[in-house]
């Protein structure tokens, strides 16, 4: 980005736009590009509070005269002299007419001339009248190399500690994702917590991140202490995972393997899509990042919605390689297909960008998906490249409902002899693994309502006493089974086995 920005500034480029948070280190970036070029640019930075002050000056050095947008603007119209003029945050102002016309002006005037504008903000808002004029370009956090040097600084201010590579290397990755201020700012919290910073000070540095992922609102940094084996069944699904539990290393790049796209898990509701879907962190060593598509989508302002995806998209390539979490797919994207002007646009746009990052994605992040309602997902979802499989969800098998009740049953129970889990497979023929714990819970409040140890009859009753999804949703269950059974991967391995006998 920063070779791209070079060639605009050089290219004569009048206005560029430069979407970051960063503003210390894009300015820097900025001005080692001015003092690179021949000749010479000097750097100007105009702020609503301080008006134009020459880049190095002072910062409570204040040109009152400069303080309006415009009449910023028309000082740099004026000025003979080649430059860099760096306006930041402007979006709240960049929709008044009198600030649209006058960066217009600016535009025209610029021709022939070493002089460009850059609108620098976190946030991108381009009005209509400069479209075809601006360039927008994300300024990118710090790879592994720049946040070395935070790390280098850190260590050198604290009487020149060193470490390891192998710790050096553990403690960049996990600032990964962050900017340069905060990777400053964690790694003095784990100085200040241990009393030194070393590999161990890792977890310190990883929790502080959580948090700031945790700040945008949309995505979520889970944790789940569940390993893949605390899944009943789904042998099959399970099998695809485990084998590509390396896929993300160097070792798989050298041995000719392309990087895993993601995978979509449609099914019946509660048969443990999103438990395996969690699990597959640990299973793998990866990050798990949900994104809530709920709180992506922002009326309060035009643009907000598309922007909340692409940061929480960038952010989620910046800590890669790491697992992207969508639960309820279908009902995250169903309106976007038909959904007309109703919202402005607003849900096809998402859909269409969204597309367009899982097919272009260069960065090891793993799309990981789940659905329930597999008719309400738009065609381009299902198409093959998109995802690297689709693997259905099915009722549990008799074999499968044993092993969820062995599972349930030992989480709550030290000893499970006692229990007959051939007939209690039996009697919830029918039942998801949701439902299966939920018998089991019910049980459990009836004994302990009654001051005694709960049983076999009680699970049999709670059994007895529900009428499972498959019952009540008949129809819609069915017509998931036909759909998937010529389209998708069965999870459970006699189902698979099965399949392959077949053809």
């Amino acid at each position: 980005m920063k070779e791209e920005l070079n060639i605009l500034i050089q290219a004569q480029y009048p206005l560029i736009y430069l979407v970051t948070s960063e503003e210390e280190r894009a300015e820097q970036a900025i001005s080692n590009i001015a003092q690179a070029s021949k000749p010479q640019r000097r750097v100007y930075v105009w702020t609503v509070t301080h008006g134009i002050v020459e880049y190095g000056q002072p910062r409570n050095v204040t040109q009152h005269n400069t303080v309006s947008p415009e009449a910023a603007i028309e000082w740099i119209i004026r000025q003979r002299e080649p430059g860099i003029f760096i306006l930041k945050d402007l979006h709240p102002f960049i929709d008044a007419p009198a600030t649209t016309r006058s960066l217009r002006d600016a535009i025209a005037g610029f021709k022939n001339t070493q002089k460009n504008i850059i609108l620098m903000s976190p946030m991108q808002q381009v009005p209509i009248e400069l479209e075809k004029e601006v360039v927008v370009l994300d300024f990118p956090l710090p790879d592994m190399g720049e946040l070395n040097k935070v790390l280098t600084n850190h260590l050198h201010s604290n009487r020149g500690r060193k470490l390891e590579t192998d710790a050096r290397e553990r403690l960049l990755r996990a600032a990964l994702g962050l900017t340069k201020d905060e990777a400053e700012k964690v790694y003095r919290k784990a100085q200040v917590t241990s009393g030194r910073l070393t590999e161990d000070e890792v977890d310190i540095v990883l929790s502080e991140k959580k948090q700031l992922i945790r700040r945008n609102g949309i995505l979520e940094y889970i944790e789940e202490d569940a390993t893949i084996d605390a899944v009943g069944g789904l042998e099959e699904l399970k099998n695809w995972l485990k084998q590509r539990s390396n896929a993300f290393t160097e070792r798989a790049r050298e041995y000719g393997l392309p990087q895993p796209k993601g995978m979509l898990i449609l099914g019946v509701p509660g048969c443990g899509k999103s438990l395996i879907a969690k699990t597959t962190s640990r299973l793998w060593g990866l990050p798990i990042l949900r994104l809530d598509m709920g709180r992506v989508y922002d009326g309060s302002m035009v643009g907000r919605s598309e922007a909340n995806l692409r940061n929480a998209l960038k952010t989620a390539e910046s800590i890669s390689p790491a697992i992207l979490f969508i639960d309820e797919l279908d009902k995250s994207f169903a309106g976007s297909a038909g959904s007309g002007d109703s919202d402005g646009g607003t849900s096809s746009r998402i859909f269409g960008s969204f597309l367009t990052w899982m097919q272009e994605k260069k960065s090891p992040v793993f799309v990981m998906a789940t659905a329930n309602r597999v008719e309400r997902l738009p065609g381009e979802f299902l198409r093959k490249g998109r995802f690297d499989e689709i693997f259905f969800v099915d009722l549990p098998t008799p074999e499968e409902r044993q092993d969820i009740f062995t599972i349930h049953l030992s989480q709550r129970r030290e000893n499970i002899d006692r229990f007959d889990l051939e007939q209690l497979s039996k009697m919830s023929d029918g039942f998801s693994g949701a439902e299966i714990e939920q018998a089991i819970i019910a049980a459990m409040y009836e004994a302990f309502a009654q001051d005694r140890e709960f049983t076999q009859l009680d699970i049999i009753a709670a059994i007895k006493a529900t009428l499972p999804l498959s019952r009540t949703m008949q129809e819609q269950v069915t017509a998931l089974r036909d759909w998937a059974r010529q389209r998708a991967r069965p999870a459970a391995a006699s189902v698979a086995e099965y399949q392959r006998m077949e053809f």
